[in-house]
């Protein structure tokens, strides 16, 4: 009687068993860390960090594979559909969250398709203007100026979809203002033009502002981090400016395919905790505007999912689409 009871369950406890064997294996190949952007941005970066670091802790070599394209949907796709077994890894930001609503047409889910392994940093970003141009000093002055020329003012981002257009979207919808959004192919040239005087407003990482900033080229209106930062200890919050209780900085960290062993996430958000204490770390994190921040998993996918909550919410309202 028993032996028929138990015979059934058997081939479920042997795949049990080696699920187990082989995640307390892990790592038993090189690990892969897709970067869905070019080399030299600040995803880039943390990704060359951990390779840099994570070898000696695993016992495994390291790899960064740059795989751009489609706003990182390439890249992102081919994590979510890589095999769950804790050897090929996503670096990203928040853009991948941003993604599940402004892309209709993904063969993916960029939120559900992943493991949360764990947060490495947050970006700040800064509402500037150009002094030059536009003589407003507070958050409540851009938006009395855009009310008083609905669509008349303009703002840049480098692109569609990015979280520079969507922070800035989020301003306007709380505010009720109106702005007309000029759209460019990269930072640069939406920066060349907004210190050329032809750009009136935008949102941009505090790495790329700060030395325009400095120099008396561009103003500091609010940052949209939690709270003040200590170079610029004057310029206040966007909470501070009534406009959203929350911030509008950018979180990057690491994920994982769904249905990798929990064990190796663990593993591996203990290891990137580690990494993150580094002093070199920051000092490089810093470079590109960024603080490190660790997570455990859970908290980290705490964070992925009210992020795309809040996201969803602003692509709805400001019918925007990037397909």
């Amino acid at each position: 009687m028993f032996a028929k009871w138990i015979k059934p369950l058997l081939p479920a406890a042997a795949l049990c068993i080696a699920a187990s064997a082989a995640s307390a294996a892990w790592p038993t190949q090189p690990v892969t860390l897709v970067v869905p952007y070019t080399p030299g941005t600040g995803i880039d970066l943390i990704a060359r960090q951990l390779s840099v670091h994570l070898p000696s802790a695993i016992g495994q070599p390291v790899v960064v594979e740059n795989v751009a394209g489609a706003s990182g949907n390439i890249g992102s796709e081919r994590v979510a559909r890589a095999k769950p077994d804790g050897h090929t890894l996503l670096v990203q930001v928040n853009t991948l969250v941003m993604n599940k609503s402004l892309y209709k047409t993904l063969s993916y889910d960029p939120v559900g398709d992943f493991t949360p392994v764990a947060q490495t940093s947050w970006g700040t970003l800064l509402l500037v203007t150009n002094p030059n141009v536009q003589k407003t000093a507070t958050a409540s002055e851009v938006v009395n100026a855009a009310k008083a020329k609905p669509g008349q003012l303009t703002y840049a981002t480098p692109g569609v979809g990015t979280p520079h257009h969507l922070s800035m979207a989020l301003f306007l919808q709380r505010s009720g203002a109106e702005m007309l959004h000029v759209p460019y192919k990269g930072t640069a040239g939406a920066v060349t033009d907004l210190l050329g005087g032809r750009i009136d407003y935008m949102f941009l990482p505090v790495h790329v502002a700060l030395q325009h900033i400095q120099a008396g080229k561009l103003k500091a209106i609010a940052t949209g981090s939690a709270k003040r930062l200590a170079q610029l200890p004057n310029v206040p919050t966007l909470a501070e400016a009534g406009v959203t209780p929350d911030n509008v900085d950018m979180w990057y960290g690491v994920l994982a395919p769904k249905g990798t062993p929990s064990d190796v996430v663990e593993r591996l958000n203990v290891e990137i905790g580690k990494i993150l204490k580094h002093p070199d770390v920051a000092k490089s994190f810093e470079s590109q505007g960024m603080v490190p921040a660790a997570s455990t998993p859970a908290a980290f996918g705490a964070l992925v999912a009210k992020d795309a909550q809040r996201w969803a919410e602003v692509v709805k309202k400001g019918n925007i689409t990037a397909d």
